[in-house]
């Protein structure tokens, strides 16, 4: 088993960094280009962002990057935005890359739930390494200032909500549709006790599972009759019960986890895809149980905002929630937002696991896209990118930061993803010199279970 997992380790590691950062050995970019001062505002405050919002309009989703998960000023201006979407374009709700319940908990606190003494309290209950991700500063001040704002809002009105969307956590789901669906009758109770049954043998080990299940018989079908019985409970109960559509998302990712796990034990390409498909499914479930005049607002890393199709990925066949959302989503209006920095610094782990570490961030490689932006567009800057579009030497590929949950600062080639920048986003917020993200924890043992499959290792470095 220790060798299977070695090999598939391995294997995954060389997929990703073949798909998403080719020839990482290769520092050669493009000849370097002017860029355009058309579409180029400056950015200090949050007034800035006025050009931002003018240019979302009417659009219903607003899908919003980052190029690190461990950069202060990536979660601060992902905030300034999306306070400005939610009081002055009337935006429903927050989605972000986490995970279901733990994130529900949350949403429960910013909608006046007693749940907790504050916002750090509720976040500080997160488990899953890299707790970081979302158990920080500038989203503990977020959570605080949306439970105020929905205090403000009038009682007939929908509050806004904070949701996740992430794949993980197969035993987590089920464990909270045990917990917390007291509407759950006898078929459903069973149905969640045989899947967990099914699982025990696994001792909450997402890793040994999916290679387990590539060897013999898979829990599939348990699962599956969870989501059978809930759905078949959910389209009893009345609409607009967030009971129910936790209950259903919690059944939902616990089928679309097993699949996962067990698909990453086989293929990242396919593991990928199915996770960025959950996550677009998740989107979609939102907007609907929030009516047909809502908007959605997501958080995610750079590799799932913006749009693969634009980048190497598409060339191993990867797509993308930023590529899904423009296919489905066109005609009701959707912008993509990334972000990048030339240098400073951030906080990672050297390891998958491994502890916190506020590292120094190089400058970027010569002649990447941020290099460029440092070089002539002098200090922060919002970019409009449509503009661009027009002048083929701005649509070249050449390299875009991104980084992960586990970095090295000594391999920086590796962590540039060839990008077609001004048709990946439709918006770029340029952060000249960063700082290092400040968790609400840094304790490495704070692990629910296990580090999910070992292709997961690789693939959540995004």
């Amino acid at each position: 088993m220790k060798c299977l997992r070695l090999a598939l380790l391995l294997s995954v590691c060389g997929w990703l960094l073949g798909s998403c950062a080719d020839d990482k050995d290769d520092k050669v970019e493009p000849a370097s280009v002017t860029l355009p001062t058309q579409g180029v505002y400056p950015l200090s405050q949050s007034a800035d962002l006025d050009v931002l919002l003018n240019q979302v309009g009417n659009a219903r989703y607003v899908l919003i990057g980052e190029a690190s998960h461990g950069t202060a000023e990536f979660y601060e201006w992902r905030a300034a935005i999306s306070r400005r979407l939610i009081q002055e374009k009337g935006f429903s709700a927050v989605a972000v890359e986490g995970d279901w319940p733990d994130l529900y908990q949350v949403n429960r606190y910013v909608k006046g739930a007693a749940n907790g003494a504050s916002a750090e309290e509720v976040l500080g209950r997160f488990r899953r390494w890299p707790t970081w991700l979302w158990a920080n500063r500038p989203v503990a001040d977020f959570a605080e200032w949306l439970r105020i704002y929905n205090g403000t809002r009038p009682a007939t009105s929908t509050k806004i909500g904070l949701y996740g969307l992430d794949v993980y956590g197969l035993w987590d789901t089920l464990e909270a549709l045990q917990r917390d669906f007291p509407e759950a009758n006898q078929t459903t109770r069973d149905a969640i006790s045989n899947a967990l049954a099914c699982l025990e043998p696994y001792e909450h080990d997402e890793q040994y599972y999916g290679l387990a299940a590539t060897q013999r018989t898979a829990c599939t079908a348990a699962v599956a009759d969870v989501l059978t019985a809930v759905q078949a409970q959910v389209n009893a109960m009345p609409a607009g019960n967030e009971q129910a559509l936790n209950a259903l998302q919690n059944a939902q990712t616990a089928v679309d986890a097993e699949r996962y796990y067990r698909s990453a034990a086989r293929n990242g390409t396919e593991s990928w895809n199915l996770r960025d498909q959950h996550m677009m499914a998740t989107i979609d479930r939102l907007a609907s149980f929030h009516g047909p005049a809502s908007k959605i607002i997501v958080w995610a890393h750079n590799t799932h905002v913006g749009d693969a199709r634009y980048t190497t990925m598409a060339q191993s066949g990867m797509l993308n929630v930023g590529q899904l959302a423009r296919q489905q989503h066109a005609t009701e209006g959707v912008v993509l937002v990334g972000f990048g920095s030339y240098a400073g610094s951030v906080v990672a782990a050297p390891r998958w696991g491994g502890p916190l570490v506020n590292m120094s961030l190089p400058a970027a490689r010569a002649n990447s896209w941020e290099a460029l932006m440092h070089q002539q567009l002098g200090g922060n800057k919002v970019l409009l990118l449509p503009e661009w579009r027009r002048n083929e030497a701005l649509t070249a590929r050449r390299g875009h930061r991104a980084i992960g949950v586990e970095y090295n600062p000594q391999e920086e080639a590796g962590n540039y993803v060839p990008t077609d920048l001004p048709n990946r986003y439709d918006a770029f917020l340029f952060i000249d010199q960063t700082h290092a993200l400040t968790p609400l924890s840094t304790d490495p043992g704070e692990l629910r279970g296990t580090p999910p499959a070992a292709a997961t290792q690789a693939l959540r470095n995004f």
